[in-house]
């Protein structure tokens, strides 16, 4: 076996971190555009799932993601379970297939440092879902969905596009470098059907439901971008060209959709918004996710605006069609998921190396890649989206997925966590300016309300 490679070893490891970190800024994104009385229930939402995620992972998680298949390129077997066999040198794992054929710098890294790596996707693609049903979901119910969702819908999902036998990677052939079908179409297809279980937020569509905080969403969208390029970039399993070239293009391709989704608000609405900016970074970021190894950089800024100017148009689409989708989950994840990897059937250029030579339609190639890269995409949706309707619905007939209408008006974080995240209270250092709250005592804005009139009434 040959020695492992420190800087690749490195790499990777430092990449999951950036991954994991991604997590938290998802929190703070969807945070940041919630109502003050369901942010702690959204940042809880995410922070839970990480914890559930990574038991799941070492049980059987990455055991029915990578482990050798067990039949036709859907699932994985037992060769990892409970983590068992993963403490020597990289095997057969995922790796990029370069121009030549060959592999990228195969066997080199632990297997326990690519489980790392992978384990960060696995807990990102649900707490994606979470931002579609915002302020309406029992905490525990949800913890029942990520739990089966996860199981049932992710971990196959994974090993038919990042595993070396899987079908969507060995006989499909469909490029997906860093998930976006296996992340993005799969969240956002699951956003959807959750989104109907569930059905409208009390008010919904009348009552404008406007973003808290945001600054929060801002920071949210920063830590993201942030992270991102371990999530892309760290996907060459590698420090070499190859993440370099993911690197510069998810860069470009980020800048361009922010660009892409602000004209479209300045050209519709008449001023650009910050909300739009940081909608639009992610949207780039989402689209090139599949598409960062096979495009040179020119057409990572032309996929960019494309899907920034795209997804700032399809998160209207949940008025047209009547579907509550808090937090455009559908409109950014899924249609930006979808737009990047069908983009790569135009874009993918030979002369990069994660194409293996492929050429898209703008290089002269014909239209069997696009065809590849349609069917992975109507696959992974429409597999995500019936068994999360069968999950959301059995759910709610049995437990219960829902909160009350009393309980949604009074604040989700209250009824559910029974807490606030900000006192109103008066300060007794500055006079008058709102804290973040501690735990469970802290005061409501009805109830500053309240006793602000008891102390006019007494006066």
């Amino acid at each position: 076996m040959p020695p492992i490679n420190a800087g690749d070893t490195a790499w990777v490891l430092a990449s999951s971190a950036l991954v994991l970190l991604m997590t938290p800024g998802l929190a703070l994104f969807y945070g940041g555009m919630v109502r003050t009385k369901s942010v702690l229930n959204m940042l809880m939402m995410n922070f839970a799932t990480i914890a559930v995620v990574s038991v799941l992972w070492v049980f059987y998680g990455f055991a029915l993601s990578f482990s050798a298949d067990t039949f036709h390129g859907v699932i994985g077997g037992s060769d990892y379970w409970g983590l068992r066999g993963a403490f020597t040198g990289l095997k057969s794992l995922w790796v990029p297939f370069l121009a030549d054929g060959t592999t990228a710098n195969p066997d080199t890294i632990p297997v326990l440092a690519f489980s790392a790596f992978q384990l960060m996707f696995a807990i990102i693609t649900p707490a994606l879902i979470s931002g579609a049903i915002a302020d309406r979901a029992k905490f525990g119910s949800w913890l029942v969905f990520v739990t089966v969702w996860t199981t049932v819908v992710y971990f196959p999902v994974a090993h038919w596009v990042f595993a070396p036998d899987g079908w969507i990677y060995s006989k499909l052939k469909a490029f997906d470098f860093a998930g976006g079908t296996a992340v993005h179409v799969n969240a956002g297809s699951a956003a959807l059907a959750l989104a109907l279980v569930l059905g409208r937020r009390v008010g919904w569509p009348k009552e404008k439901f406007k973003p808290h905080n945001l600054p929060m969403v801002l920071i949210g969208a920063a830590l993201l971008w942030f992270g991102w390029f371990g999530f892309n970039a760290g996907s060459a399993i590698a420090a070499n060209t190859l993440s370099s070239i993911a690197f510069v293009n998810t860069q470009v391709a980020t800048g361009a959709a922010l660009l892409g989704w602000i004209i479209v608000e300045w050209l519709r609405d008449g001023k650009p918004t910050t909300l739009g900016a940081a909608s639009g970074a992610v949207a780039g970021l989402v689209a090139i996710t599949p598409a960062c190894a096979t495009i040179e950089p020119m057409g990572a800024i032309a996929l960019g605006l494309i899907a920034g100017a795209l997804c700032a148009t399809a998160v209207g689409l949940k008025y047209k069609f009547g579907f509550d989708d808090a937090l455009d989950v559908v409109g950014v994840h899924l249609v930006g998921g979808a737009t990047g990897a069908l983009l790569i059937g135009f874009l993918a250029a030979p002369f990069i190396a994660g194409t293996g030579g492929v050429k898209g339609l703008f290089y002269g190639g014909g239209p069997q890649q696009l065809g590849k890269q349609a069917v992975a995409v109507v696959a992974v949706g429409v597999f995500s989206f019936v068994l999360a309707y069968i999950i959301g619905l059995a759910i709610e007939k049995t437990i219960g997925f829902r909160i009350t209408a009393e309980a949604e008006l009074d604040g989700i974080d209250n009824a559910e966590h029974a807490e606030s995240a900000y006192d109103y209270g008066p300060s007794t250092s500055s006079g008058g300016a709102f804290a973040l709250a501690g735990v469970g005592g802290a005061r409501t804005a009805a109830d500053h309300t309240s006793a602000t009139t008891a102390e006019k009434v007494s006066g």
